[in-house]
């Protein structure tokens, strides 16, 4: 069947014009940051500032001569062009960054997350920088000629050519373009579809070209301690592990606005200085949960090996994992876990997503049937962006006018922040509701809770929005996280904790996710090779241990 739209063009003028396309079109993001990145002081910036397109192009057409093989080049080039479009979205729409942990999320969302990104403006966008090149491609009947090694000569002169030019503008240009490049080295994850390809790569080979590696079991020396072993109740903690919920809006971090008017009334110890293992759940939840710290983080290690959960196990402690968010990454997978979403309970769950009341659903009946100590992890589904409007209920809606919408680049910054607000006052409300019951089970069991968000979030600060930047170039906003604590006076009697030792040390503690490995393990008087008393946050308040 013929296409109804067809047009001849040669092999060279196909290359060309594709590769003008990638550089100038698929590309204008990375070419304007590039020249905002350049002082302009002399003739020779100018100079150097043009050279960047002309040498974007003559990369693309170097790769597309190369590709130029029948029943290869218009799929292959397609595929890029859409995967090049989607990614432009992101990019200019949220100042996402493309690159392995950012490919990591894409593989592990689940279809609510991803859906929850897709809008109208996402549609018209693949419509018209995806859906149209694509039609063009489909149309263009490419005149090869009837001599193949005329054909070959011409790709091979035209790749040619593409080399001299690059080579050229290295030699004019290489200072500045060493300098560009070292200077802003998340310049580079913005070139599509080249970010989106090396991304890629990178994960699947870390996560399936490895090979099967077997489990590496740590903390089977564990056992509870004297602490533990003679109390007179049970230890029951509940770890709560919050989604985007950033510091920055928390009141009880000095956020003028009060976001937590309830836990305020709980006396919890907040820890004002806490950061993020990552700037993506993928990354810091699996982290968090390991005992490695995030300087010397190896993902595919933490993949195939235990973490605190299982060394709790491994000593005698009863574990639950409530989900909430799309899975635990991998932290809870060798100890009991239930996903609360797949209940599909009509008075949390709506549209694909639960709201976090969910993870409370029932809970008293497991307190009632729990007589060992226990810990009991709540993920949240928190403050999950894009759509902030649907993380709360509607009593919740306190600060307004709010973004009801999931384009939240469209949104007034006032709406949005008030929207985002709003999440964080229903976070603050289930947590003191969490507490609430802890307190009523004070009679059978020394009780605590711990609650620390998995990273931050970007409300349109510099242009960027959502979270997942990398780390080393990330704002603020997505990588000091709100971290708190809260325990009854058993709890603390019974592990010799001084409350008001740990509530003062707590103001100027530099603490993160690094500690949370250790904490959980002092918590329950753990005794193992594993753990290193100088990251558990309450060591240094405990009189005895």
């Amino acid at each position: 069947m013929r296409f109804p739209i067809t047009f001849q063009c040669g092999t060279n003028g196909f290359n060309l014009i594709a590769a003008l396309f990638f550089a100038l079109v698929l590309n204008a993001l990375f070419l304007l940051r590039a020249w905002e990145m350049i002082p302009y002081d002399h003739v020779h910036d100018y100079l150097f500032a043009a050279s960047i397109p002309l040498v974007l192009a003559s990369a693309f057409y170097f790769l597309f001569s190369l590709a130029a093989w029948p029943y290869l080049r218009k799929p292959l080039l397609i595929a890029l062009v859409l995967v090049s479009a989607a990614a432009n979205y992101f990019m200019h729409s949220f100042g996402t960054v493309i690159d392995t942990n950012m490919i990591q999320n894409v593989f592990e969302s689940d279809p609510q997350e991803a859906g929850a990104l897709i809008s109208s403006r996402y549609l018209l966008w693949m419509l018209l920088m995806g859906m149209v090149p694509v039609v063009l491609i489909c149309g263009v009947r490419i005149n090869n000629g009837t001599r193949w090694w005329w054909n070959l000569l011409q790709r091979l002169t035209g790749a040619l050519g593409a080399i001299l030019i690059i080579l050229l503008m290295a030699a004019l240009f290489y200072k500045d373009y060493a300098s560009l490049i070292r200077n802003n080295k998340n310049l580079i994850k913005m070139i599509t579809p080249a970010n989106v390809v090396s991304g890629t790569g990178h994960y699947v080979d870390q996560r399936y070209l490895q090979g099967s590696q077997e489990l590496v079991k740590i903390g089977e020396d564990a056992y509870k301690g004297p602490l533990i072993s003679a109390a007179t109740k049970k230890t029951l903690v509940v770890l709560v592990v919050g989604e985007t919920a950033r510091a920055e809006n928390f009141s009880l971090g000095g956020y003028a606005r009060d976001t937590n008017p309830e836990l305020k009334k709980q006396q919890v110890i907040y820890y004002p200085n806490a950061t993020s293992c990552g700037t993506e759940t993928a990354i810091s939840v699996p982290c968090m949960f390991s005992n490695m710290p995030r300087v010397h983080y190896d993902a595919n290690l933490a993949h195939h090996q235990e973490g605190v959960l299982d060394i709790l196990a491994h000593a005698g402690v009863s574990v639950l994992w409530r989900e909430n968010d799309g899975g635990c990454k991998g932290a809870c997978d060798r100890v009991p876990h239930t996903d609360m979403t797949q209940w599909k309970l009509p008075q949390y769950c709506h549209d694909g997503f639960c709201q976090d009341d969910v993870l409370l659903h029932r809970l008293d009946n497991y307190f009632d049937s729990l007589h060992n100590d226990g810990i009991i992890v709540l993920h949240q589904m928190g403050s999950h962006g894009p759509a902030y409007y649907q993380r709360y209920p509607a009593e919740f809606r306190r600060f307004t006018p709010t973004c009801d919408s999931k384009q939240i680049q469209d949104c007034d910054h006032q709406a949005l922040v008030n929207t985002y607000d709003n999440s964080l006052l229903y976070t603050d409300d289930m947590l003191s509701r969490t507490i609430d019951k802890l307190k009523g089970l004070s009679d059978r069991f020394n009780v605590a809770l711990v609650y620390l968000s998995d990273h931050g979030e970007s409300l349109g600060e510099r242009g960027m929005y959502l979270h997942g930047a990398p780390y080393m170039f990330a704002p603020s906003q997505q990588t000091h996280i709100p971290l708190l604590m809260w325990m009854s006076p058993g709890y603390a009697a019974a592990n010799h904790i001084n409350e008001a030792c740990v509530r003062q040390q707590a103001v100027d503690a530099k603490v993160s996710q690094d500690n949370l490995f250790h904490t959980l393990l002092g918590m329950f008087n753990i005794q193992t090779q594993q753990y290193q008393p100088q990251l558990d946050m309450n060591r240094s308040c405990q009189t005895a241990a």
